[in-house]
């Protein structure tokens, strides 16, 4: 099988300097990517700027295709989705962009507040779900809330978004090694797996979706 997989943030330029992001450090991808690989499946890993090493593969194989902004990875996942199997949606996308990129270094001006813009970017997830067919597609959802509500939103993405799979989890994730996390399966039914080192959560992660 051919796993797709996107991993860390994305970069929304502000200026040529500046830009939004946040705090994902994309170790939960590379570590799905890793027991992907170990699992004997290909993979595509389109990933934002990381602070973690990139995964090795010693058999099967691996593309690495890095990209910055929301809009860049979108347009990779398109480029690569028609040749593969499955979807792991594990990149923390931007919602947002600036509506217009300063060609220049923005200035700061004690005497005037400044405002950006923000525009919309695309859920890259939905839109490759939308023209799934059979394929398997597992998505993510990060909530700040408590863990009931956090099931409740994570069920309505995995509707909304036509996935098959949603793992839910918290804010506390991000930037962390390990995590407890709630594996929403296609059938509604939950698996709650953790604390773990997120090397272990991964291979757990595989193992239970194509069981």
């Amino acid at each position: 099988m051919r796993v797709l997989v996107t991993a860390g943030p994305t970069r929304e330029a502000i200026d040529p300097v500046r830009f939004l992001g946040n705090r994902s450090s994309g170790l939960m991808g590379a570590e799905l990517t890793r027991a992907l690989l170990v699992a004997g499946h290909d993979v595509v890993l389109v990933h934002g700027p990381l602070s973690v090493e990139l995964p090795q593969s010693d058999g099967a194989s691996l593309i690495t295709v890095a990209v910055e902004s929301a809009l860049e990875m979108l347009a990779s996942c398109q480029q690569h989705w028609p040749s593969c199997d499955a979807l792991f949606a594990v990149a923390a996308v931007a919602d947002y962009r600036p509506a217009q990129v300063a060609a220049q270094k923005l200035k700061r001006s004690a005497d005037h507040e400044m405002t950006l813009q923000l525009v919309p970017n695309p859920d890259i997830v939905a839109t490759l779900a939308q023209e799934k067919g059979h394929r398997l597609v597992l998505g993510f959802a990060l909530e700040t809330t408590d863990a009931e509500t956090r099931l409740a939103e994570a069920r309505r993405k995995k509707a909304a978004k036509n996935l098959d799979w949603v793992v839910a989890n918290g804010a506390e994730a991000q930037g962390a090694t390990e995590s407890e996390v709630s594996l929403i399966g296609p059938d509604d039914s939950v698996t709650t797996l953790g604390p773990l080192a997120k090397n272990t959560l991964a291979r757990e992660i595989v193992s239970l979706i194509f069981a």
